[in-house]
């Protein structure tokens, strides 16, 4: 039986791309650079973190790690998987998101349509009690 691991995203620029995903996912950090990591990337010809073309994005505790990884062809069309994301306040996640670089698609009676800052779209719902 198989277990989810990864969500992988494509993305133009993965560095930004993880800097957004882990700003809006409560309990997740891009994972860190040590020495061996940084020396990894320049024995390949990456001069750092910025440039990386696989940024990871680890959860705090429980959870699927994220990966960012560099694709060469851009985004053409809508999404066949997206994240679903629960907030406590809708329209105030949803203004946080847009600050953070995300864009609204469409606001519904229950749950709000955005995009990524690579234009990747998600939904955003309001937890239930």
């Amino acid at each position: 039986m198989a277990r989810l691991h990864d969500i992988v995203i494509d993305c133009a620029h993965p560095a930004g791309t993880a800097r957004f995903w882990a700003a809006a996912l409560d309990g997740y950090a891009v994972a860190p650079y040590d020495d061996a990591e940084l020396a990894r990337l320049r024995a390949q010809g990456i001069a750092g973190p910025e440039d990386d073309p696989t940024v990871l994005i680890e959860p705090r505790d429980s959870g699927p790690r994220l990966w960012c990884q560099l694709v060469p062809e851009p985004k053409r069309a809508k999404n066949r998987l997206h994240l679903d994301l629960l907030s406590g306040d809708l329209e105030a996640e949803s203004n946080r998101l847009v600050a953070l670089g995300a864009t609204v698609l469409a606001r519904h009676e229950d749950h709000c349509v955005l995009t990524d800052p690579e234009k990747n779209e998600f939904c955003l719902f309001p937890l239930r009690p």
